[in-house]
């Protein structure tokens, strides 16, 4: 880890006084403390860099802490490292030195651009000004990478064992101009459970419901059906069940200035109230097999 990246936590976990309720909140893009020496390395600087970033979507669902769950949230940037991926996902390309041989460079996710050490940001923008030591990208790996998700498979264990089931939400944000495929639609918030794998019908269904019943226009698994954390810790047949939630930035950020909307606070209520009404409906099956194991 660079001497930059030691001067703050490069995640946290808001942990609430007791958790009483079996969800893990995660908010892995949302990071925006950029080190100095990767600003050095890319030629983007200013609101050029952070177009990658799921903007405030920590700040969104911050309210898991008091509701009783923990969220764990990067503050380091996706631009930086992509922990949303497998850990090895890697363009040779992009680096000087050889990559270790288990890494997987033929990803859809390399190919365009978007591996675990990304290549460009959502505009299409190359990120960096020369090729990349592969010693620093195997090192982001072993000291950002790893322990996030060391961290991530502790909070889920430790809620299925006191719960005997366990709810990971993902959490990210999707671009304004998305649109409803063979439409003109806008969705407010798309839902992945990887179709159907990685959480329970019935969970879904009950998540796309009460969006609806909030006034959002909700779509489910199109185009975003989740990525490597909810396909990786989706287990419904073990009762561990991973849904990736995209809200619309539209909704409560200006995109050319990254400044919040006026909505921004009305925005958070909801997905609070949202957070609320999924633990309740799950309180309903405790103690019956539905979401234990499907």
């Amino acid at each position: 880890m660079s001497a930059e990246m030691r001067s703050f936590e490069i995640f946290e976990v808001l942990e609430p006084a007791s958790q009483t309720i079996p969800f893990v909140y995660s908010s892995p893009h949302s990071g925006r403390v950029y080190p100095p020496d990767f600003i050095a390395q890319s030629r983007l600087q200013g609101i050029a860099i952070r177009r990658s970033e799921d903007h405030y979507v920590d700040e969104l669902f911050s309210a898991a802490s008091s509701l009783g769950a923990p969220l764990l949230l990067a503050n380091f940037p996706r631009a930086y490292i992509d922990v949303n991926r497998e850990p090895y996902e890697l363009d040779p390309r992009m680096f000087d030195g050889a990559l270790p041989p288990y890494a997987n460079i033929n990803s859809l996710r390399v190919a365009g651009g978007l591996g675990t050490i990304p290549r460009i940001v959502a505009e299409n923008m190359e990120i960096y000004a020369r090729r990349v030591p592969v010693e620093d990208a195997l090192k982001r790996i072993d000291t950002i990478y790893k322990p996030y998700h060391a961290t991530l498979r502790r909070l889920i264990a430790r809620t299925h064992v006191k719960f005997g089931f366990g709810v990971l939400v993902d959490c990210h944000s999707m671009p304004g101009n998305i649109r409803i495929a063979g439409s003109n639609a806008r969705p407010d918030f798309i839902l992945g459970d990887r179709y159907g794998t990685s959480a329970s019908a019935e969970l879904s269904r009950a998540a796309m419901q009460i969006l609806e019943e909030l006034g959002f226009n909700a779509v489910r698994n199109k185009p975003y059906a989740g990525g490597f954390i909810t396909e990786h810790y989706g287990r419904p047949s073990r009762g561990l069940h991973a849904l990736q939630i995209e809200v619309n930035r539209s909704l409560y950020v200006d995109e050319t200035t990254l400044e919040k909307r006026p909505d921004f606070d009305t925005v958070a209520a909801a997905i609070t109230l949202f957070m609320k009404r999924m633990a309740e409906h799950v309180e309903s099956y405790t103690g019956d097999p539905a979401l234990a194991a499907e």
